[in-house]
């Protein structure tokens, strides 16, 4: 690396000598500035400036991969360790060092990602992340309950799913940033309908411009790939009667206007006529027709039962029943119960091989098999856990890890959520991806404030506890977005805000993962700040409204709209505070952090209640005009005037004017 960049400075130093207009003794000739006379060596520095920093470029990209197999080995023989321990203070020992190792490995690999191109590899080293982030706590309390209850067949069997699956993202990883499968195998993509369809359709309409790139056996057999996959969808005991006939006959019908279609296109390769080729035009348009009609059928069919199940399973009631009965100790209800889990989890594993087929794009289709060995594991890994307690029932280590256990379900079902929503912006033309507000420090705007300003590195402790705030801003984000959408007017101006504090809120916590556009603790900074300047804006609507509602409903909002006031005002003390040194730094980010949390949790309250509020002021307004049975403009008119009339007479005491 260091030959490479002396090669990069003395081809960068040539050119500079010999464009130097400065040593040249005629610069100007006939108005005309000569930059260089050495035309063959500036050719000959600039060839060897480009190798020279390519060499650099492949060298840096070399040393990234080897520190992170480096880090990944290092993780690899501590957990060696943590398997074999039988006491709990040699654990604790070597667990405090894997946690270092392991926020090593994150902040590479979270490095890497961010400098990945590729979307689908992007998409893999995300869920892999997910997966080693999730089974840290997962390790932890597993190897607690086992090293507590050494003699118990479940607790072991519990552990020993926890290393494995990590070892897997390890693995997964690696692969990755080294671009290599094991043993030398190829990496089979995942076929998908919505992938199937778009491939046949283009080949379909090529046909317009060559009728002879292709043969028919390449669109018949392409035609029945796809409706294989639709199988999937008909023998699912999940797809509802309605969408199962609707797909046979789509199916059906894509072959009839396929043999339509190569007939006519047999007909036209032999005889070029008008007639034929505007048949061929007919047949190619009905074709693509009825495959995105298939699409939207299996699409609807996919999300309608990602919707219901998701909607069923809100409640969480399985994982507590698991949780009461393991306590009591009762192990035949702790059986019935591990009986219901798994047929929840054939439902969910079911609905994310489903809508991988309609994901539409290849990010998503990853992030819907990451779901399916997310709910395929984790759910035998809860059972265990369940069993574990329900045999030790004392046990307050047992009973934590079946908690964290079941967070990890939980958090899963609420990434569904948001996945589903990707998927549906994606099918209807949307972009499916979190929105994030682009509120950094722009060149020529901050820089004189921020220049003398270093970004700070936080030890293990500072990280582990800002990850654990991160991890509750992503849930209330989830919950603000769910609540966002249950507003009939989007346009809304509370709407607008509260989204827009959303993606704020959601860039903050991608950065306590090391990932999004803030960066350094000052972009967080500054994110705080906008996040807050946003929130005193949605104060002000709030302020607004409250003027359109009851009189009784007024000072309820007003009491609400004042404490948003009063924590945004908080949050911009907090961001825009000094702080010189790591320690005082990371007091600052945790408490920016920590604010905004408590603003998204009042939120959170607020949402639902305006649109209440909406909900009522609409209906009243409604059924008033119902009653006048006027115009809108005159029998609101009528209604001002009796309004009047009644405060003159409640308030007043006192008629002021004759309004009736």
């Amino acid at each position: 690396m260091s030959v490479a960049c002396i090669e990069a400075r003395r081809a960068g130093e040539t050119i500079a000598q010999l464009t130097d207009v400065a040593s040249l003794d005629h610069p100007e000739s006939d108005s005309h500035i000569t930059i260089f006379t050495d035309k063959t060596g500036v050719v000959k520095a600039a060839r060897l400036l480009l190798s020279s920093v390519t060499k650099v470029l492949v060298l840096a990209d070399k040393i990234v991969i080897k520190q992170i197999i480096t880090s990944r080995n290092k993780v690899l023989a501590t957990m060696e360790q943590l398997e074999k321990v039988s006491s709990f203070q040699e654990f604790v020992q070597i667990f405090s060092q894997f946690g270092n190792e392991m926020v090593e490995f994150a902040h590479l690999t979270g490095d890497r990602q961010n400098d990945l191109k590729d979307e689908k590899k992007k998409a893999r080293m995300a869920a892999s992340r997910a997966v080693l982030e999730k089974c840290t706590m997962m390790l932890l309390t597993a190897s607690k309950t086992c090293l507590r209850h050494p003699d118990c067949e479940s607790a072991r069997i519990n552990k020993d799913g926890v290393f494995h699956r990590m070892r897997l993202a390890l693995e997964q990883v690696i692969e990755i940033v080294t671009d290599s499968r094991p043993n030398g195998e190829n990496e089979m993509a995942p076929i998908s309908i919505y992938s199937g369809i778009k491939e046949f359709k283009n080949k379909v309409e090529g046909l317009r411009e060559n009728l002879y790139f292709l043969s028919k056996e390449n669109l018949s057999t392409m035609l029945e790939v796809i409706l294989e996959h639709t199988e999937d969808f008909t023998d699912s005991a999940y797809t509802s009667h309605e969408h199962r006939e609707h797909i046979l006959e789509l199916s059906k019908q894509a072959k009839m206007e396929l043999e339509q279609l190569v007939s006519v296109w047999m007909q036209a390769q032999n005889q070029k006529t008008k007639d034929l080729m505007e048949d061929l035009e007919v047949a190619i348009l009905k074709t693509c027709q009825c495959m995105n009609e298939l699409k939207r059928e299996v699409h609807g069919a996919a999300t309608s039962l990602a919707a219901d199940l998701l909607k069923y399973h809100t409640d969480h009631m399985v994982l507590k029943a698991l949780k009461i009965t393991g306590v009591e100790g009762n192990l035949e209800a702790v059986a019935e119960y591990t009986c219901k889990l798994s047929e929840q989890k054939e439902q969910l594993v079911e609905m994310c091989r489903l809508l991988r087929h309609v994901s539409g794009t290849e990010p998503l289709e990853i992030t819907c098999i990451h779901a399916e060995d997310t709910f395929q594991v984790t759910g035998p890994q809860i059972i265990s856990a369940a069993e574990t307690l329900a045999l030790h029932p004392s046990s307050k280590i047992a009973k934590e890890n079946l908690e964290v256990f079941c967070e990890a379900w939980e958090s899963q079902l609420s990434d569904m959520s948001l996945l589903l929503r990707e998927i549906n912006d994606v099918f209807e033309g949307r972009r499916g991806e979190k929105r994030v507000y682009l509120s950094l420090p722009r060149p020529g705007k901050h820089n004189a404030n921020l220049k003398a300003l270093k970004p700070v590195k936080l030890d293990t402790e500072e990280q582990a506890k800002i990850a654990k705030l991160g991890l509750e801003l992503h849930l209330l984000t989830s919950d603000v977005d769910s609540e966002t959408e249950k507003w009939e007017d989007q346009e809304n101006e509370i709407v607008q805000h509260g989204q827009g504090m959303s993606s704020m809120a959601y860039s903050m916590y991608l950065f306590t993962r090391g990932e999004g556009l803030l960066k350094t603790t000052q972009d967080l900074f500054h994110q705080a700040e906008i996040f807050a300047t946003e929130g005193t804006k949605l104060a002000s609507a709030l302020h607004a409204l409250s003027e359109q509602v009851h009189h009784d409903e007024k000072p309820l909002l007003l009491l609400e709209a004042e404490k948003l006031i009063s924590m945004c005002k908080q949050l911009q003390i907090a961001a825009k505070a000094s702080a010189q040194g790591k320690s005082a730094t990371f007091t600052k980010v945790d408490a920016c952090i920590l604010k905004t949390r408590n603003v998204m949790t009042l939120l959170c309250q607020l949402l639902p209640l305006c649109c209440k509020l909406l909900r009522k002021k609409s209906r009243i307004t409604k059924d008033v005009l119902i009653y006048f049975n006027q115009p809108p403009s005159y029998a609101t008119a009528k209604v001002f005037r009796f309004c009047r009339c009644v405060w003159y007479v409640k308030v007043r005491k006192k008629w002021k004017k004759p309004y009736l």
